[in-house]
This record gives structure tokens, sequence and C-alpha cells, in this order.
């Protein structure tokens, strides 16, 4: 059985941050993870070499804030080198689904029992709780783009910035982007110079962390330094019912049928769910 240690991962001032923006606004918070031993770039490099490779993604660091993800470059490099020359190789990698190691787990449900509470009362139970770990070489860019969960990523080790926009404004995700991403579509979005002064920037240092509306456009931009960031996830009763929403105006639109508005509270749109549900069901 795996022990996680029972100091509190978000202090009491960060769950009431946290409280006063979920689930649609964005929030700086602190948190008590750095020094972790689960969170080392020993241990992340041991647990990544155990991992499937379907759950690791990796490539060079410095990209443009828009980037075609057929246009990706690689590093040339191993998993195991790419992490343990991080330092200097110019790299991005992510460890996808940690959660299904059993110590990673453990810390993932230990710092999501301290926010169900909130959680709960406005969105409903925590659904497909997952976690990602992201390691970045100095200067590495993650371009901008969206996530299908509600997320909080928290800094670990060195320094990083992510900019993020508001959610559900159709000039930076078009709603046909939105059916798109929803029917399997890559996250990745088209940037424009000029959408740069609608987001906001959180700097953050080890003990940091930053709470992400589900779908609300980031980027990253890595500092001077090592990064390393943690990244706890779940979806909704709200998130799982845009889902259903996005995906039912993409089957309308295909049809030549007219699409009907998701709203801010998509988890209310019962009758279309319903009807949605009952087309897939038919294989329509």
């Amino acid at each position: 059985m795996t022990i996680v240690d029972t100091a509190a991962i978000f202090a009491e001032s960060a769950r009431r941050a946290f409280a006063a923006a979920y689930p649609d606004r964005p929030a700086k918070l602190d948190h008590g993870l750095v020094g972790h031993s689960l969170l080392t770039l020993d241990a992340l490099a041991a647990l990544a070499e155990r991992m499937p490779a379907g759950s690791v993604e990796y490539n060079l660091g410095k990209l443009p804030l828009g980037v075609r993800p057929e246009d990706t470059p690689t590093n040339g490099l191993t998993l195991g080198e790419t992490i343990r020359t991080i330092e200097t190789n110019g790299s991005w990698a992510v460890l996808k689904n940690v959660e299904r190691d059993p110590a990673y787990d453990a810390l993932l449900d230990a710092a999501l029992a301290e926010l169900e509470p909130v959680v709960t009362a406005r969105t409903g139970p925590m659904l497909h709780r997952e976690a990602f770990i992201f390691l970045s070489s100095p200067g590495s860019v993650t371009p901008f783009h969206m996530d299908p969960e509600h997320n909080i990523l928290l800094q670990i080790i060195g320094t990083k910035t992510m900019t993020v926009f508001p959610a559900r404004d159709e000039e930076l995700v078009p709603a046909q982007k939105s059916e798109d991403f929803h029917g399997g579509g890559h996250r990745n979005l088209e940037w424009q110079d000029g959408f740069q002064t609608r987001g906001k920037a959180f700097p953050l240092a080890p003990g940091e962390a930053v709470h992400v509306p589900v779908k609300a456009p980031h980027f990253v931009e890595n500092g001077p330094a090592v990064s390393v960031s943690l990244s706890v996830t779940w979806r909704s009763d709200r998130s799982v019912a845009e889902g259903e929403l996005h995906s039912f105006n993409a089957l309308l639109r295909k049809r030549g049928l007219p699409i009907g508005a998701v709203s801010e509270r998509p988890e209310r749109q019962g009758m279309r769910r319903l009807v949605y549900r009952i087309m897939r069901k038919l294989g329509a």
C-alpha cells in the first residue's frame, strides 16, 4: 500500500482562491509539493522508462506558438536520453496518465481530495481523474492549445509562464474547431498575434500553481532553467455535457441541419443531450 504525506497540498488560502474562481475563471494558487520524492528528475526518469510508449510524448521544445501537429519536429533522442539530458537538449516531454502507477495515483487522489467539496457542489462529482507530468528544457514553448479537462498545473522545479485565454470565445476557438476537437481532432489552435492582449499571464515558480478552466486556450513559455510541472485533472458533468453538445452539433452540421448554441451551463441542456445519445446509439 502506498503511503502519501498527510500534510495539506493546498493550504486554506489556496482552497479559498480556487473556490472563488471555479469553474469558469483561472486562478493562481499555492501548493506544498516542492521537493516531493516522486517528483525529482531521477524518479521521473525511472517512471518514464516503465511507462507504455503510448503514454509518453516528447519533441523539440522551441516551437512557434502556432504549429501544425504534423510539423512538430522530433529531437532525435530516446525517452531516457531526453529526460536525463533535459537541461541541455532543448526538448519538451509529457508523461501521460501517471495515475496508472500506484504511487502517483495516491498523490493525485490526495491533491484532488482537498478540492473535491468545491467541485462537487459546483459541477458534480470528479470524473475521469488523471495526472500528467511535463518536463521542459530552458526556453521551451508549448504552443497555443486547449484541453478538455478541468486542470490545475503545479510548478515543481524551475519557472514558466502560462498565458490563459477566456473559454467559450469563438474568435479564439471557432465552433467548428470545438466540434472537430470533441470528435478526436488535435488540441493545437491557430494562433494570431492579435490574440495576445486577450490572455492573462501567470508566472509560476516552484510552489505555485494555476487553475485552468475547461477548454480555456493557453500557451506556456519555459524559463531559463529546466522545468517540471504536475498537472492534476478531472472531468465533470459540465465538461462531459459540453463535449456531447459539440459532438451533436457536428452531426447536425454534417447533415446540413441547424446547430444549437452550447450554453455556459451545458449540463442543463438535457433534451439536446438525450437526442444526441439516442442518435449515437442508433449509429447516426
